[in-house]
């Protein structure tokens, strides 16, 4: 397989050219503007994510704005969209997601392009997708991302507890499933309490949409009623709760690869992907906060092979010294390597690019031209 091309551009800017600018160049060489010319007076489905309330890790929306004023430019019309969670946090149903968002500063007036929430007011709508996959047969996948005539991922790279990392991928495997597509890739992994760690604190009983949580003396997990949305482990302040690594935190991963296959099936060549490397988190945007940074900011990376996408990010990250007074201050020399891998030891974020190479998304492959 022939190496793909990937563009980057890194932070640095002047009088002459300042950061949108350059985000709006490195659209122009990465080849967007090809696709949009292909299909003038599409709508597109800018997928976000629009960040958990409390969290300000996620892409500045002014960045946002210069993406829909370029699609505007070309005759397209485009739209801000995420799907509903799993779990039960602020954007879990659409009035509580595009409140979110809005009060995370994607509001109309400063975006300049609507909020449409992908798979309805509680996550119901959707289509189902055949996908000849090792797990997966027929996904779901939110319906205004299925309708949208061209698919744009805007993804905040950085770390993620199941997979290592969260790029384009995720973004757009996990990202664009409706809750049922999210159960269901979610499904094989349970979390587990430590009881040594439990204090009977009762907020994880309180944040379980499933009530599968129970209080003996310790917190127990109903593994009858546990969905996996993992939650748990993110409300939990004493660290208690965890996942049981096996090989079920691998199918999550290769179910999400098999999920972005759905969500590209009907968009070849109407797709494209960005990758943030900016303010680089150890985990989610979902929580309701984050941690400082891993690295420096990095730059912005775009083109239309995820997997190539996600790989140059990985590797970009991976150079990158350890920013002191991150998580990683501590584990500097197994960060040399791998910066994911300090941080999760357990998870091996390979598994996602091969299985997404398999499923003939993209190649791992890649050229990296900088602008």
């Amino acid at each position: 397989m022939e190496k793909s091309e990937v563009y980057f551009c890194d932070m640095r800017a002047s009088s002459k050219e300042n950061l949108l600018d350059k985000l709006e160049r490195l659209m122009q060489k990465a080849g967007f503007d090809d696709i949009l010319q292909k299909n003038k007076k599409a709508l597109v489905a800018i997928k976000l994510h629009f960040g958990e309330k409390g969290n300000t890790a996620f892409i500045r929306p002014v960045y946002i704005r210069r993406i829909v004023d370029h699609i505007k430019k070309i005759e397209c019309k485009p739209f801000l969209t995420d799907a509903n969670t799993l779990y039960a946090g602020t954007r879990s149903d659409s009035v509580s997601h595009i409140t979110t968002a809005i009060e995370n500063g994607f509001a109309y007036s400063v975006v300049n392009a609507p909020i449409i929430i992908a798979d309805g007011l509680k996550g119901g709508s959707y289509y189902e997708i055949d996908v000849d996959g090792e797990l997966i047969k027929k996904a779901y996948i939110a319906r205004e991302i299925v309708d949208a005539d061209v698919f744009l991922s805007v993804a905040h790279f950085k770390g993620h507890e199941l997979s290592g990392f969260g790029g384009a991928i995720k973004n757009t495997g996990m990202g664009c499933a409706s809750r049922k597509g999210k159960l269901e890739q979610h499904s094989d992994l349970k979390p587990k309490v430590n009881r040594r760690k439990c204090k009977a604190c009762g907020m994880c009983m309180e944040h379980c949409a499933q009530n599968a949580i129970y209080m003996e003396k310790k917190a127990k997990i109903d593994p009858q009623k546990c969905v996996g949305c993992c939650e748990c482990i993110i409300i939990c302040p004493n660290g208690a709760i965890d996942i049981q690594w096996d090989k079920d935190a691998i199918k999550f991963q290769k179910k999400m690869a098999e999920y972005t296959k759905a969500v590209l099936t009907g968009k070849e060549d109407k797709a494209f992907f960005i990758n943030f490397l900016t303010t680089i988190s150890p985990a989610c945007d979902c929580y309701g906060h984050n941690d400082a940074p891993i690295v420096s900011d990095i730059g912005i990376v775009a083109g239309k092979d995820p997997v190539a996408v996600d790989q140059a990010s990985v590797d970009l990250v991976n150079k990158q010294p350890v920013a002191s007074g991150s998580v990683l201050s501590r584990k500097k020399k197994t960060a040399e390597k791998d910066k994911f891998r300090a941080i999760y030891p357990n998870v091996d974020w390979n598994v996602q690019l091969d299985h997404a190479e398999k499923m003939g998304i993209g190649t791992r492959k890649y050229k990296l031209i900088k602008i």
